[in-house]
């Protein structure tokens, strides 16, 4: 289920606040371009706008055939939410847990990750190899995902009884009885330990690390998801299973369903599911995030050819009220591709780097806002002052029009493509569920969508991001890159 996931956790994974965000897919960032990905080119006259004005017309009046989603609370305490579709004969289910890394201890950092990966590696009456080949007997798979709110395990079976029924069963004990080998651990700690030398040595990995500390501080969203070597060293078993009890709870449970079964069927799913988990009481809750961080700028040399550039801060959480304006307003920054302000400058323009984004990775408390690039050492001034000239004057004067028009168009018209698959459908499920969002948000988005204003886009940048309060971090700087721009070394 979880083969490489550790590994994985490792890099620094550029993201959007997505919709849906799939930690299965992106396991530390929820984002790329949001919308579709398409590319929508568009005139500088005013026949473009008018021709932009009335696409968005037309698509705002599709109907757009967004699931019934059922919802309930099962007899365990976990929350549920079902889609009932028997278009294909698949069943998709997935259970996520309050169980990121934010909630590992600082000096035990990896314990939830660890946790998290052993799952499925010796369960109740179950080996690594019986679950392995048992769920490959039927052609079914196990997934999961990870990051710094929620920990979660998935699954996709044929929905006949015979093959549906022993796949639940297998992810019932794996979820509800896990092992945790001592010889597995062992085996794992020095496959994480690899993991993380090796990425001590990548710069894309060491800007991430260093970035996550400047944004966060102290607060636990700071602890890297795979720990610290230290730290890993240092696990045993006993960490695990005291984990597991902790935040494996029945009660603080969701539980995705979509596909071939009877609300009655799912019912029973979702009990057979969570019934046995644990009912320890819930753990203190998370401190907040700082709103906003002093100036920070960090030269971490580095032998490779690129400096490797982040700048950022915290942005916004999942639940809050600018999400569509900063949602919106970030596509046309630095979220939409090669139409967005960002690569315009950059790229486009200029040609200083390849690739230039933005994004928000908004989570149960505020996640980090983040822009990036990777650049030539003898081009990184040029480029980092460029970035925080675009940043500021975005901040300060919003979007045009006409980028707002091509935005919506870009947004809306790629949103059948976010629920074209039980897949895509189940990951919503998990996120609104998990995060307490409207059984009507995917009803409700491209409306949302199509209500944002220049206006809202401007008040929103100016309540969340301060240009002149952001810390950088460039790994791979040219020796005289602080010198340039009065930073401290």
């Amino acid at each position: 289920m979880f083969a490489n996931s550790t590994l994985k956790r490792l890099k620094s994974v550029r993201g959007e606040p997505v919709e849906p965000q799939s930690p299965s897919t992106r396991p530390l960032v929820l984002s790329v371009a949001e919308g579709s990905g398409r590319t929508v080119f568009y005139s500088s006259n005013y026949f473009g706008s008018f021709v932009l004005a009335a696409a968005l017309c037309c698509i705002t009046t599709a109907a757009y055939a967004t699931p019934n989603i059922q919802h309930w609370q099962s007899a365990s305490g976990a929350k549920v939410l079902f889609v009932e579709d028997h278009d294909i004969p698949m069943l998709d289910v997935a259970v996520s847990v309050p169980a990121g890394s934010s909630f590992d201890a600082a000096d035990k950092s990896g314990v939830a990750g660890l946790t998290h990966h052993l799952l499925d590696l010796g369960a109740e009456g179950l080996s690594e190899d019986d679950i392995s080949r048992g769920m490959a007997d039927i052609g079914a798979q196990f997934g999961g995902g990870f990051d710094q709110d929620r920990a979660s395990i998935s699954l996709r079976t044929l929905s006949s009884a015979a093959e549906r029924n022993k796949a639940l069963d297998i992810m019932a004990r794996v979820l509800q009885s896990p092992l945790f080998p001592e010889e597995i651990l062992a085996r794992e700690k020095v496959r994480v330990i690899a993991a993380l030398k090796e990425a001590e040595t990548k710069p894309e990995s060491i800007a991430g690390k260093a970035f996550q500390k400047a944004v966060y501080g102290t607060h636990p969203y700071a602890l890297s998801a795979s720990g610290e070597i230290a730290s890993v060293e240092k696990i045993g078993v006993q960490d695990l299973a005291d984990f597991y009890r902790a935040h494996y709870r029945a009660s603080s449970a969701v539980v995705a369903i979509m596909g071939d079964i009877t609300r009655a069927e799912a019912e029973a799913v979702a009990q057979q599911l969570t019934g046995k988990l644990p009912s320890a009481d819930a753990p203190p809750a998370l401190p907040e995030v700082a709103p906003q961080i002093p100036a920070s700028e960090q030269r971490i040399a580095h032998p490779a050819s690129q400096s490797h550039i982040l700048i950022g801060a915290p942005g916004m959480a999942r639940s809050d009220p600018d999400y569509f304006p900063l949602y919106v307003g970030n596509h046309i920054l630095g979220g939409g591709g090669f139409v967005s302000r960002l690569m315009s400058e950059v790229r486009e323009k200029r040609g200083l780097a390849y690739s230039v984004y933005s994004y928000f990775m908004p989570l149960k408390h505020t996640g980090a806002f983040q822009l990036g690039l990777q650049t030539k050492k003898e081009q990184a001034d040029e480029a980092l002052q460029l970035v925080r000239g675009t940043l500021a004057e975005f901040v300060a004067n919003g979007p045009t029009e006409k980028e707002l028009l091509a935005a919506k168009l870009n947004i809306v018209g790629g949103f059948p493509m976010r629920i074209d698959s039980n897949r895509k459908i189940l990951d919503y499920l998990s996120i609104i569920g998990f995060y307490d969002l409207p059984l009507t948000y995917l009803d409700d988005f491209t409306r949302k969508v199509e209500q944002v204003s220049v206006a809202q886009i401007c008040e929103a940048f100016a309540r969340h991001i301060n240009p002149q309060a952001m810390a950088t971090v460039i790994v791979g700087a040219p020796p005289d890159f602080a010198d340039k721009n009065g930073a401290a070394k």
